[in-house]
């Protein structure tokens, strides 16, 4: 079946992108955005607790405006939008570096609505209502395998109850709940995990990026009801791997707009400093950067769109662009922020440059669900098994 035109991207889908695009720039600018992360190096990374930046206010507004329950399916209180919707809000979230749960929350809305049980719509629900969640699903050595999790569940009559530890919880210190992937007897199922329940317990951990928090949560005996089973055992695995076109498609868009972001400054600023009585933009060794910049950011864009399409019509193919949308993101996101910093010059380097803030959110999501070369090594693997 051929894609639909422009990857399915019609007006509806145009007009939320263009609508986020200017909330974000009126909300949620450059100067809110430093003031936010970046108004004091010692607090970032010298405070006894890593901060955990959020703007309640700026939350309640994007809850009003349905972004968390854009993916949501209208059966259970959502938009029930397209996989390009999707995309294309994470791209302005990344354009802007927003801090916010929101990321987060799309990435547990595409894992919970790949399972179809009672306790994920009940998720569903709470998440079309205003509340944030976060996928606790990586063991201490870095890997989101749903056989590799750290978490055990021992399942009874009435639910099941978890110990163990998830890493690497993306703004876990702003979420209602957890999505948890646990192992029971070598099956992996998935529970709703609230984040204050009795036994759970978050450890904030200190990382580079300013624009989220991220932490490791540990589970001491906690007791998960039935109502609250988001994948029985031996049934989680399997939602995982359907979600992960879908995960991989919205990281690398927030990547593309974060890319563009550096684009547009790194031009802008160009255009305006002077060497030689002439803009530097003037010349070649900073004309030529820029260009590569902007293919390999177009080159990555096409690819996440065509990931997002096959997420909505061609689920066949959902995997195998989606990792190349992963691959060429990541690769995209070391180039330009690399070329940001170095074409800024001496101040490039400074914590009063605002480069270094990109710089930090694209490297961290380059690791999330693999970098480039991992990408291209389970790509590897899918045109082998097709062979």
């Amino acid at each position: 079946m051929p894609q639909p035109k422009d990857f399915g991207l019609a007006e509806d889908e145009q007009m939320l992108r263009d609508s986020a695009r200017k909330f974000l720039g009126d909300n949620a600018g450059i100067e809110t955005l430093r003031r936010s992360v970046a108004r004091d190096h010692r607090e970032a990374y010298e405070s006894p607790v890593p901060p955990s930046m959020y703007d309640a206010a700026l939350w309640r507004k994007i809850v009003e405006l349905g972004w968390t329950s854009l993916a949501v399916p209208e059966s259970m209180g959502g938009a029930g939008m397209k996989m390009v919707a999707v995309a294309a809000l994470a791209e302005e979230a990344g354009r802007a570096a927003l801090v916010s749960p929101l990321i987060t929350t799309l990435l547990a809305t595409c894992v919970l609505r790949e399972a179809g049980t009672e306790g994920a719509k009940a998720a569903l629900q709470r998440i079309a209502g205003g509340e944030a969640a976060a996928l606790a699903i990586t063991n201490a050595d870095g890997s989101w395998e749903p056989g590799d999790s750290d978490v055990t569940a021992k399942v009874t009559k009435t639910g099941a109850t978890l110990s163990g530890s998830a890493h690497f919880v993306q703004d876990a210190r702003k979420v209602s709940f957890f999505v948890v992937a646990a192992k029971g007897d070598e099956t992996v199922g998935l529970y709703v995990v609230d984040a204050d329940t009795p036994g759970v317990t978050i450890h904030p951990d200190r990382i580079v990026d300013l624009t989220r928090d991220q932490a490791h949560v540990s589970f001491d005996n906690v007791v998960v009801p039935a109502q609250q089973v988001v994948a029985p055992a031996g049934l989680g695995d399997a939602v995982l791997r359907q979600a992960m076109p879908a995960l991989l498609t919205v990281v690398a868009a927030d990547m593309c707009g974060a890319g563009e972001w550096q684009l547009q400054t790194t031009t802008a600023y160009a255009q305006m400093r002077k060497q030689f009585d002439r803009p530097i933009g003037f010349f070649q060794a900073v004309k030529h950067p820029l260009v590569n910049m902007m293919v390999k950011i177009d080159e990555a864009r096409s690819l996440v769109y065509a990931a997002a399409c096959d997420v909505d019509s061609e689920p066949a193919r959902a995997e195998l662009h989606a990792r190349m949308a992963k691959a060429s993101a990541s690769d995209m996101a070391a180039f330009c922020s690399g070329r940001s910093v170095q074409l800024h010059g001496g101040i490039g380097f400074t914590w009063e440059c605002d480069v270094h803030i990109y710089f930090k959110r694209q490297i961290h999501n380059q690791m999330l669900f693999g970098d480039g070369i991992y990408q291209r090594a389970k790509l590897a693997e899918l045109i082998d098994r097709a062979a």
